[in-house]
Parts: C-alpha cells; sequence; structure tokens
C-alpha cells in the first residue's frame, strides 16, 4: 500500500465507526436475531427506506457484522451478535459510547485541548465529564456498561497475573460496577472486597455482585476517593482511575489511598502502561481521549515512577497482563 493510501485509509476510519453506530442505533442485530430476512423485511418493521437498507445491510456485511445469502436475506454473525441488547458479551454499550456524541463533544474540540491543555468536553458542555454523568442517570448507567464492554479481557487477565490469594481485603477504588474485584474474588476464593465509588453507581452495583453470587464477599461503601478513602485494607486496586486526572487531582487521590494503606499495603495500578518510542499502543489512542474527555492521561513506567513518588509512594514492579494493561504495583516509601 502506497503512503497516499495509507493515509486515506486513516482518514477514511471514522466512517466504519459511523456505521457500526448507527446498526447499534437502529438496533439491527435485534431485529435480525430471531433468522434471516430480507431487507424488505427488515425495512417494513422498522420504518426504513428498503433500497437504501439494503444497502446499508450489504456494506455491514462487508464489515463482517452480517452475511447475506443467495436469496438476499440477511444474518447475524458471531461479530454482529456482540451488538446485540442484553447478552452476554454484549458490546452495544460500548459502542453507543465510544462511537456516539459524548466522546466526539470533545473530539471536536481536540484543538481547544491541544492549545490550552483543558478537556474538549467540558469546552462543549460547561461542566467535566464525571459531573456531567452525575447529572445524567441513564447515560452514567451506559457508562459504566461501556467500562465493562471495552475493558473486555481485562478483569480475567489481571486476575490471572497477580496472585491475590494471600490478601485479607481488597478494596477497588472507584470500582464502578464491581467487574474487575467480583472478577479478582471469583477467581481467588481467599479475600472479601470493598467496593468504593460514588452514590449513583451503586444499585448497578450491587446488581451486578448479586448476579455473581458474591453479595457475602463484597461491600459497597460510597464516597469520593478525592476525600476519603476506606482504611485498612491489604491492598488498594484502582483501576483505569488515575489516567482519567490531572497530575494534581492524581496526587490527591494516591494521597487518600497512602493515608488509608495499613504497613505492609500495595497500591495496585491497572492502566495501559505505555511503551517508549515509536511503538504502536491502544493506549496512544486512548491518551488523546483522556486529553479531551476527562483531562487525564496514559504514562510510562517512568512516568507512572515519578508520579508515584511524589505521593510517598514506591513503585515496586510492573506486571504485565495477557492483555492491554499491565498492574503497576506500588507501597509506602
Amino acid at each position: 500500500m502506497s503512503p497516499q493510501d495509507q493515509v486515506v485509509q486513516i482518514a477514511t476510519a471514522h466512517w466504519a465507526s459511523k456505521f457500526l453506530y448507527t446498526a447499534v442505533e437502529l438496533k439491527l442485530a435485534d431485529c435480525l436475531a430471531d433468522g434471516p430476512k430480507t431487507a424488505d423485511e427488515v425495512a417494513q418493521k422498522m420504518g426504513l427506506h428498503a433500497p437504501s437498507l439494503y444497502r446499508f445491510l450489504r456494506t455491514l456485511a462487508s464489515m463482517g457484522l452480517f452475511t447475506e445469502d443467495a436469496e438476499h436475506r440477511f444474518s447475524v454473525t458471531a461479530l454482529g451478535q456482540t451488538l446485540r441488547t442484553g447478552v452476554p458479551g454484549s458490546v452495544r454499550a460500548t459502542v453507543i459510547v465510544m462511537a456516539g456524541k459524548l466522546l466526539n463533544l470533545g473530539l471536536d474540540n481536540l484543538v481547544y485541548s491541544l492549545q490550552t491543555g483543558k478537556t474538549g468536553f467540558e469546552n462543549a458542555t460547561g461542566l467535566p465529564l464525571f459531573d456531567w454523568l452525575a447529572k445524567h442517570p441513564e447515560e452514567a448507567s451506559l457508562f459504566g456498561e461501556t467500562m465493562v464492554g471495552f475493558h473486555g479481557a481485562e478483569p480475567a487477565a489481571v486476575a490471572a497475573a497477580y496472585d491475590f490469594s494471600g490478601l485479607g481485603t481488597i478494596v477497588d477504588v472507584g470500582g464502578g460496577t464491581g467487574n474487575l474485584l467480583t472478577t479478582i474474588l471469583g477467581k481467588h476464593a481467599g479475600p472479601r472486597g470493598v467496593l468504593y465509588d460514588l452514590p449513583h453507581v451503586q444499585d448497578d452495583a450491587r446488581k451486578l455482585i448479586e448476579s455473581r453470587g458474591l453479595a457475602d464477599r463484597v461491600r459497597v461503601e460510597t464516597g469520593s476517593f478525592f476525600e476519603n478513602i476506606p482504611a485498612g485494607g491489604d491492598a488498594y486496586v484502582l483501576s483505569h482511575v488515575i489516567h482519567d486526572w490531572n497530575e494534581e487531582q492524581c496526587l490527591t487521590i494516591l494521597g487518600n489511598c497512602r493515608r488509608a494503606m495499613k504497613a505492609g499495603g500495595r497500591l495496585l495500578l491497572v492502566e495501559m502502561v505505555l511503551p517508549a518510542g515509536d511503538i504502536p499502543h491502544p493506549g496512544k489512542m486512548l491518551d488523546m481521549i483522556m486529553l479531551v474527555a476527562p483531562g487525564g492521561q496514559e504514562r510510562t513506567e517512568a512516568e507512572y515512577g515519578a508520579l508515584l513518588q511524589k505521593a510517598g509512594l514506591r513503585l515496586t514492579r510492573v506486571v504485565p497482563t495477557a492483555s492491554a494493561v499491565s498492574i503497576v504495583e506500588a507501597m509506602v516509601q
């Protein structure tokens, strides 16, 4: 492929994202879930223009989401099944958030972020991302579900890569609905857990914890990690928390963790640790989303070490996992 073709391919990448978002918005995978249908049948059911819909379904089939048979009937592929509503492994919410208006509000203001270092999302809405989500519960619920879908295989990879078995209490700080914590406890029978996050996520959290049969091992506590953190845990897990905030805010969070930690306690940051140089890594793309949306950043190992040292903590090791994230382990200096 020529350099020109490569650049054009990058320039048109957002087309596929928009097509995917529209497929989810129309719930096409749900419509086709009970068997093959022609574009005419789908269009009649959904009030769409059949010839245009046929062209759209044909395009989605070329992307692997659907497949067209000799009678021009469309069926859902294994890839398309992930777009269905309420099925295991669904990434529908992830597509709505990642390819929809929420993050585009920030990306449309990328130049502003590059000029000022401030978030494009707040420039567009007048509110920081998480303050905005607190005022929009439906979007907040979608965002929580998105984190489960977006981070996919990470919880199992984290639970397998690190030895949690000898710990008494694991405090998941900013743990959302508890996907990571319950995955860890599901693999390691010994520890108990404390899930700590803002009040607006507690209902969804309790539902997930109960659905995984761990209500007797997980205590849900609510509050802000900018103010205090439950004390006395053996390990404090912060998964994709530190990357959300600017350095001053990170030092507040880490300082609160340090004060909550007992002697010998561990701090475990689950983050995409960036490789140095030109090596491709999904965290480098995500770093731009952190810039325009919440105002945080992804970091290299050296940058995490420097940040932790400022907070009175010492980076002891970085544990890779079978996913894109690593576990940055730290202890009190």
